[in-house]
């Protein structure tokens, strides 16, 4: 991409079960503090991106770009974007496309879910519209295909439950730290592993929560922007793959992700040994563990043994820290919110705003959003400026 592209302000809401507060009260609060953050005017915004997943099946509601435009008092072209949980990531690409077309210079991309308010048979029924008919109709769900995933690992790999649990641990402690988090507690990994199963060999703490939450991002045209503080977009790169895994090769891997953090290492003229801070779509703890290895930062079957030995970790010795956020595992996980709050935090971290979860000398970051079991993957990566 041609057209320099700079994340100029970024804001977010508290995650969590959000009893009383009204999606058009999360988009608000979230898209107020990214227009002061970035020393705007709402007038300044030319355009709106919308992420959003559920709204349409379990809110009834499915004219979003209108609906926030109209909520934030900003009458300019609004988008809906829908992905699976990879709609923040592709809202995001959206938006930038929008930019390097030349038809925008200053757009405002919003990731929004409203989750709590309804049952978990309702959630569970409706996120299973990212997966294929044979598995809806086989009765699947996503911890089911994950677990499948995960079974699939540990058979070729010797990857242990106690190596699944790590990554929780993991996610927990960052999420201690970070004052926006769903699950604001460290957890032992006893706790994990006696959790009760979900999926074999998955267990409640191996699973993402459901949550509400918001989070939102400024995009500018590089040349236009004036901002001191501003962190640049290198690279942005979609894959996809079959919907159900069935019709994949294997399930040691999730190829999108493959092929789209490949594509865009490629077009920030970088390495995976470079990148300081990632921020990976930890759905549940096999999603990272495979993200980490189809993401190039270990060899195949390696992530799990690692992340036990406290790599990855903040302030361990290996110099890649993942999910300094908590991770969709313990920062939460609304869904239609998660791409974009994964830079919101990337952004935060380069420009050394992350208080006691920040990232020494962190200058290069990448995200990392998966749609359904890896039928969408977006990755892009972030510089300092």
């Amino acid at each position: 991409m041609d057209t320099r592209i700079a994340i100029i302000g970024t804001g977010m809401t508290h995650f969590g079960e959000l009893w009383g507060v009204s999606p058009r009260q999360l988009a608000s609060d979230a898209v107020s503090q990214a227009v002061v953050d970035a020393g705007l005017t709402k007038k300044d915004i030319q355009g709106i991106f919308v992420a959003n997943m559920l709204s349409g099946m379990l809110g009834l509601q499915g004219h979003l770009g209108a609906l926030f435009a109209e909520e934030l008092g900003i009458q300019v072209p609004a988008y809906t974007v829908e992905g699976a949980c990879a709609s923040g990531g592709l809202a995001l690409h959206t938006a930038m496309m929008s930019i390097a077309s030349g038809k925008y210079d200053t757009v405002l991309v919003l990731g929004v879910e409203k989750m709590t308010d309804h049952s978990p048979e309702e959630v569970s029924s409706a996120l299973m519209g990212a997966g294929s008919n044979e598995e809806r109709l086989a009765g699947a769900t996503f911890p089911g295909l994950y677990a499948l995933l995960a079974k699939s690992h540990m058979q070729k790999f010797g990857t242990t439950e106690r190596h699944l649990a790590s990554v929780a641990v993991k996610n927990h402690f960052h999420a201690s730290l970070n004052p926006k988090a769903q699950f604001q507690k460290s957890i032992p990994i006893e706790t994990i592993l006696k959790s009760p199963l979900v999926a074999d060999p998955l267990k409640l703490l191996d699973c993402s929560p459901v949550t509400d939450g918001a989070a939102a991002v400024i995009l500018q045209r590089k040349k236009t922007s004036t901002s001191s503080h501003c962190v640049e977009i290198c690279a942005s790169q979609i894959a996809t793959d079959t919907l159900g895994l069935a019709n994949r090769s294997s399930l040691l891997e999730l190829r999108a992700t493959r092929y789209a953090a490949h594509a865009a290492y490629i077009e920030a003229g970088i390495t995976p040994k470079e990148i300081d801070i990632v921020e990976l779509h930890d759905c549940f703890t096999i999603a990272e563990i495979l993200a980490i290895e189809d993401c190039g930062f270990t060899e195949k079957g390696e992530a799990g043994k690692m992340i036990e030995k406290g790599m990855f970790t903040l302030g361990s010795a290996k110099r890649t820290v993942v999910n300094s956020s908590g991770g969709l595992k313990a920062c939460g996980h609304p869904v239609g919110a998660t791409g974009v709050k994964q830079i919101v935090e990337l952004a935060d971290q380069l420009r050394g705003r992350c208080g006691k979860r920040q990232v020494k000398h962190a200058h290069i970051g990448m995200a990392h959003n998966v749609g359904g079991s890896g039928a969408t993957a977006v990755v892009h990566i972030v510089k300092s400026v």
